[in-house]
């Protein structure tokens, strides 16, 4: 069994209430609800929220101590928290993957949200789609756990060396 971090940022835990017209109307009961529905057979999704920087850098730990890939949104944390950018570089550096996700745009939005400190360490960004944005993360993940079991579950005997060098 598959395990996908879900981990989102401040403010998330008030989904479907705080500013609906921007971040939807369902909950976070409800997007943890789609996510499982969306995971394929042998995945497990665990979606967390917290308020609390130091909690959510514990997590970006966890996922390099049990080699779990991370589907983030860091929310305000976005925009400064340095702290949780070296957290989440742990994360790609470790091999593992992390995407950074927004249910709004930030470049459609206040100037102070166009800049993010998690981008450049994170594997990719996907933005501005709602619960889709997850979705699409999660898609990503679970196709790249696939093709990484399928290059390393084939081999190629043709194409085969000694070290040396010399085809054998």
């Amino acid at each position: 069994m598959t395990t996908v971090l879900v981990l989102n940022g401040p403010n998330l835990g008030r989904l479907g209430s705080r500013e609906p017209d921007v971040y939807g109307s369902a909950d976070l009961d409800q997007l943890r609800a789609t996510l499982v529905q969306a995971a394929p057979a042998g995945v497990t999704v665990d979606v967390r929220q917290t308020d609390d920087e130091a909690e959510l850098i514990h997590w970006l730990y966890e996922a390099v101590d049990e080699r779990i890939p991370v589907i983030l949104n860091p929310a305000a944390f976005t925009h400064y928290s340095y702290a949780l950018r070296d957290a989440a570089a742990l994360v790609t550096k470790a091999g593992l993957t992390l995407v950074e996700v927004h249910l709004s745009n930030p470049h459609a939005r206040e100037t102070f949200r166009h800049t993010s400190v998690v981008s450049a360490v994170a594997t990719g960004v996907i933005a501005g789609f709602g619960f889709n944005s997850y979705r699409l993360a999660l898609d990503f993940i679970t196709r790249s756990l696939v093709d990484s079991t399928d290059s390393t579950d084939s081999t190629d005997s043709t194409d085969s060396t000694d070290s040396t060098g010399t085809a054998r």
